[in-house]
C-alpha cells in the first residue's frame, strides 16, 4: 500500500493520523460529497498521499461497495500512512465527533423529553423536513444509479414487490440476478427470476404494507425505564445488516433499520425514528450515525455502542482486511451488473419506505406545507449546509407556529 503513497503520508505518526482525521470529523458537514471533496483537496491535491488516478480508482471501488464512502476513504488513507492500525485510527477519528455528539443529543432527547408543546412543535417541523430529505435522496440516488431503462425497470419491479409485502432478503438477490442475466442476454434466467418474484408477491401479499402508523408495534411504549430489555444480539444484527446493505448512499440504510427497529421489534415509534434522523442531520457526521440513537431504544446505553459498532464494522473491514482483494473482485463485470441490480432494488425499497413515512407523517396542511417548502429549498439551494439549514428552518417554523397560535 505504501509504495503508491506520497512522502507526506509516510511521515505521519499514529498520533498524527488520529488527530488529522479527528479534525476531518469535526469538519464533516454537508454529506458524503462535501466530505469526499475535503479529503481529495487536502490529502490528494495538496499533500499527494496518493496520485489522483489512484484516488479515483479507490473511490470507484467504495462507490460499488456498501457503506459510507467518505468513512471508507478515511480508513484507506490511514492504511496508506500507517498500515492497518493507522487505518483503524483514521476511521475512528473521523466518526468519533459525530458519535459523541449523537450520544449527547440522545441523552438530551431521552432525559428532557420532547413532550412539552413547544419542543413537540419543533420536532413536528423536523419530521416533515426529514420526509423531504428522504424523497430528495430517492431522486438524487436514482438519477445517478438508474442510468438505463433496464435499471429503472428493476427499481419499479422491486417497488411493486415491496408494496406486496415481500421482504428485501428475497427481493434484492432476485433483482440483482435478474439484471445480471438481463445484461448477459440470458432471457430464460431473467424470466425465472421474475417468476420467482411474482410467486413471492402472490404468496406474501400484505395489503397493510402502506398502513404504517406513528406508533410502534410493540404493546408497551418505550421509556428510559425499560431501555435495555431488548436482545443486544438483535441490535447488533440490525446494525450489521444495515451496514452490509448500504448501497448508493447513506439514505439507503433508512429502510433496513426502520424495518427492524419500528416494524418488526417496536423499539421506538415511527415519530421517534424520524426524530433520530433529524438529529443526525444537523451533525458533522455520516447520516448513518442516527443508528446510535436507534441503538439506545433497542438496548439502552450499551445499545448505542453495539449498533454503532455493527453498522460501521463493514466499512472498517472492507478496507482493513480486504481492500486489495476487493479491487480485484470489482474488476469482475458480472459482479458489477449484480450490484447495480441490487442498488436499483434498494432504490425501490427507499421509495416504498418514503411513501410509508409520508403517509404516517404528513397528516395536515401544516406538515404538507413544511414538506413542500423543504423540497423547494433542497432543490434551489446548493450548499454543504443545505440539509442543516432545512432541518433547523423547519424546526423554527414549527416553533413559530406554536408561539403564534
Amino acid at each position: 500500500m505504501q509504495e503508491s503513497s506520497g512522502t507526506a503520508a509516510l511521515r505521519q505518526t499514529k498520533t498524527q493520523i488520529f488527530f488529522r482525521f479527528l479534525r476531518f470529523g469535526f469538519l464533516a458537514w454537508g454529506g458524503p460529497v462535501a466530505q469526499i471533496a475535503m479529503l481529495r483537496r487536502e490529502l490528494v491535491e495538496e499533500e499527494a498521499w496518493v496520485s489522483k488516478e489512484r484516488f479515483n480508482r479507490v473511490l470507484a471501488v467504495y462507490q460499488v461497495l456498501p457503506g459510507p464512502e467518505a468513512h471508507e476513504l478515511c480508513v484507506y488513507f490511514g492504511m496508506v500512512a500507517g498500515g492497518r492500525l493507522g487505518g483503524f485510527l483514521a476511521g475512528l477519528g473521523f466518526m468519533l465527533p459525530g458519535f459523541i455528539l449523537m450520544l449527547l443529543l440522545t441523552w438530551l432527547y431521552t432525559t428532557i423529553g420532547i413532550e412539552t408543546p413547544l419542543l413537540r412543535a419543533v420536532f413536528v417541523g423536523f419530521q416533515a423536513a426529514v420526509i423531504a430529505l428522504i424523497f430528495a435522496a430517492v431522486h438524487r440516488i436514482g438519477k445517478h444509479a438508474l442510468v438505463n431503462k433496464r435499471l429503472l425497470t428493476i427499481a419499479a419491479v422491486a417497488f411493486v414487490a415491496y408494496f406486496c409485502g415481500v421482504g428485501f432478503f428475497i427481493v434484492l438477490p432476485l433483482v440483482g440476478l435478474a439484471y445480471m442475466f438481463w445484461m448477459k442476454g440470458k432471457t430464460a434466467y431473467v424470466a425465472l427470476c421474475t417468476a420467482a418474484l411474482a410467486a413471492a408477491c402472490v404468496l406474501l401479499f400484505n395489503p397493510e404494507v402502506l398502513q404504517l402508523q406513528n406508533t410502534a408495534v410493540a404493546p408497551e411504549a418505550f421509556s428510559p425505564a425499560n431501555a435495555g430489555i431488548q436482545s443486544p444480539f438483535a441490535v447488533f444484527w440490525s446494525g450489521l445488516k444495515a451496514g452490509l446493505l448500504t448501497f448508493g448512499g447513506a439514505y439507503t440504510v433508512i429502510p433496513f433499520i426502520q424495518q427492524d427497529a419500528v416494524i418488526n421489534n417496536g423499539w421506538l415509534t415511527n415519530r421517534q425514528f424520524l426524530d433520530g434522523i433529524a438529529l443526525s442531520g444537523i451533525l458533522p457526521a455520516p447520516l448513518i450515525i442516527f443508528s446510535t440513537f436507534v441503538g439506545y431504544f433497542g438496548a439502552g446505553w450499551p445499545g448505542t455502542l453495539i449498533m454503532t459498532f455493527a453498522i460501521f464494522l463493514p466499512a472498517f473491514s472492507f478496507t482493513l482486511i480486504g481492500h486489495s482483494l476487493m479491487e480485484k473482485v470489482i474488476d469482475n463485470k458480472a459482479l458489477h451488473s449484480f450490484l447495480d441490480g441490487v442498488t436499483a432494488g434498494v432504490i425501490g425499497l427507499i421509495a416504498i419506505t418514503a411513501v410509508q413515512l409520508f403517509r404516517a407523517t404528513i397528516t395536515d396542511w401544516f406538515t404538507l406545507s413544511v414538506f413542500a417548502l423543504s423540497m423547494l429549498v433542497l432543490y434551489r439551494i446548493k450548499s454543504k449546509f443545505t440539509v442543516v439549514f432545512v432541518l433547523l428552518g423547519a424546526g423554527l417554523i414549527g416553533m413559530s407556529r406554536y408561539l403564534l397560535s
